[in-house]
């Protein structure tokens, strides 16, 4: 089908980071799913914490949107393919509305999303709508849906910054600064939803009190014009990827998961926390995540570390990224001293540290193609091996993470996106494809 689609949609953005933003993402998708709608949400940019908010919220996989690392066709053909299946399409945004290259606004202006504006409203009263002012006329050509006060004190102050607004500004409501509802972070971003037993406590009750204040009515359709169909080639047929997933490692693009199936490749989830040996497997997946929190326990686990170790010795296939790579090197160092011993196929090792050591978009040109991806840590690593490659950053953002590898294994900072070269990721997995180890030289990260 090549025919366009409509479906209600909003891009929830925010003046800056720290606003409230995934809280009431996650607070409408629950609003409308108690309604009995079907909800689909949206992540603009690189973010794995935010999505696992928002699926539990939404009942359903949330997928990133991105111009520059997901692509103009890919976000366009999620987005099409969302509006056949959804009642509402809701989008959140990245940092603040106009910040970045390429921004949430540009995003939302390139597809037609209105933007719904969160503003936290704390120890703020008239100035409220000089903000939402500034960001609905800032760009004239943006499409501007409202603006909604996140933590708000008493219904006095909601009626407050509900009058400050100007120009026919529309009012979507308020949400309480109520601690019950308020999702908890740490140094990544949030809490893993997995990790709050009271999630769907906090959504229903966050969904109660907007539904208090706003309109549960659909905003208003939008078209959504249909991608340039593209199949991906089953480069990977028969090929059966062990993938760690648990709460150690849990960065994965779904996205990502549904290129490695769409090639062909069986995919097999186990849990190098939990999990006393490695699945019978081809490839070897270790993605990002929380090892820091967990590397004593990681340590213990020796039966799985002879069997990675083993995996790598038969010269198969193993991807590692960012917190996988950390479970690599020869010790991971907490914040708070405690070091342990890890699989030592990656020489060297890394200190947590408490602030954040690199943030940025990065294309890293490997041997077996251009990938794109991203990368956010807190960690430095020492290591004596020279990288292949080395990422750049398409807007100057901090970070030009090394690519390391030794025989089929291949380790970085860089969380890639696998739908940006599928051929590449097919090559780094297929088991027929040797690459030579590259030579190794003393270098610092």
């Amino acid at each position: 089908m090549t025919e366009p689609r409509q479906c209600p949609a909003v891009l929830i953005a925010a003046p800056a980071s720290g606003q409230g933003k995934t809280t009431v993402t996650a607070a409408l998708a629950r609003l409308h799913r108690n309604q009995g709608r079907r909800v689909r949400v949206f992540k603009c940019g690189p973010d794995f914490l935010d999505p696992m908010i928002l699926a539990r919220a939404s009942g359903a996989p949330v997928y990133q949107l991105d111009m520059w690392m997901v692509g103009e066709q890919d976000s366009r053909r999620l987005l099409w393919e969302a509006a056949q299946e959804a009642d509402i399409i809701l989008i959140e945004g990245v940092m603040g509305l106009f910040d970045g290259t390429p921004s949430s606004a540009d995003l939302a202006r390139h597809f037609g999303v209105p933007v719904l504006a969160v503003i936290d409203g704390t120890a703020m009263a008239q100035t409220f709508g000089a903000l939402a002012l500034g960001l609905a006329c800032y760009q004239p050509d943006l499409p501007f849906a409202g603006v909604l006060a996140n933590r708000v004190g008493t219904v006095r102050h909601a009626q407050l910054l509900e009058g400050s607004l100007t120009q026919g500004l529309r009012w979507y409501g308020a949400l309480s600064r109520e601690t019950g509802i308020e999702l908890p972070s740490r140094h990544l971003g949030l809490v893993q939803a997995s990790e709050l037993n009271d999630l769907d406590t906090r959504l229903d009750a966050a969904a109660a009190a907007l539904a208090q204040t706003c309109e549960v009515a659909l905003p208003p359709a939008v078209t959504f014009a249909a991608p340039v169909e593209h199949r991906v080639a089953r480069l990977l047929d028969g090929v059966r990827i062990a993938v760690a997933r648990d709460a150690a490692f849990a960065f994965v693009y779904d996205a990502s998961l549904d290129v490695l199936r769409n090639m062909g490749a069986e995919l097999v989830f186990f849990s190098p926390l939990h999990d006393a040996h490695l699945p019978a497997c081809d490839s070897l997946y270790l993605p990002g995540g929380y090892p820091e929190l967990h590397h004593l326990a990681l340590a213990a686990n020796e039966s799985m570390l002879a069997d990675i170790r083993a995996h790598h010795a038969a010269d198969k296939p193993l991807l590692a990224e960012c917190g996988g790579m950390l479970y690599l090197l020869d010790a991971l160092t907490d914040v708070d001293g405690a070091r342990a011993e890890l699989l030592g196929l990656l020489p060297g090792e890394a200190v947590m540290q408490k602030r954040l050591a690199a943030l940025a978009l990065q294309a890293v040109e490997l041997p077996e193609g251009v990938l794109r991806g991203h990368t956010y840590h807190h960690s430095l690593t020492s290591t004596q091996l020279q990288p292949i490659a080395r990422g750049v950053s398409p807007n100057g953002g901090r970070g030009a993470e090394a690519v390391y590898r030794q025989g089929r294994m291949t380790a970085s900072y860089v969380h890639f996106y696998f739908p940006s070269n599928p051929a590449a990721v097919a090559a780094l997995f297929a088991p027929d494809l040797h690459l030579d180890a590259q030579a190794n030289e003393p270098t610092d990260e």
